[in-house]
């Protein structure tokens, strides 16, 4: 059940990061919300390991790890594929 919970969540954080750090991306909305499911299971993996929660459930801590995961994930994006752009 916490892998289904942790898609959902990171679906949100997805959406909430693209609100968060507008901008053109190369793959658009899809792209983003795709780097924010990576986002939320990144977050909560190390955020597990290092002891700020459980990927069991939903709680404000699993959103907020959510969407630090997804704005990380999605800041390492640009700057890779900005890169091969230019």
């Amino acid at each position: 059940m916490g892998i289904i919970v942790w898609i959902i969540l990171g679906l949100v954080a997805g959406a909430l990061a693209k609100l968060i750090m507008p901008g053109d991306d190369p793959g658009g909305i899809i792209v983003t919300i795709l780097i924010g499911v990576a986002g939320a299971f990144v977050g909560g993996f190390v955020g597990s390991f290092v002891g700020l929660g459980t990927v069991g459930g939903l709680s404000l801590g699993s959103i907020v790890t959510a969407i630090v995961g997804a704005l990380i994930l999605l800041f390492i994006y640009r700057m890779v594929v900005g890169r091969k752009a230019v």
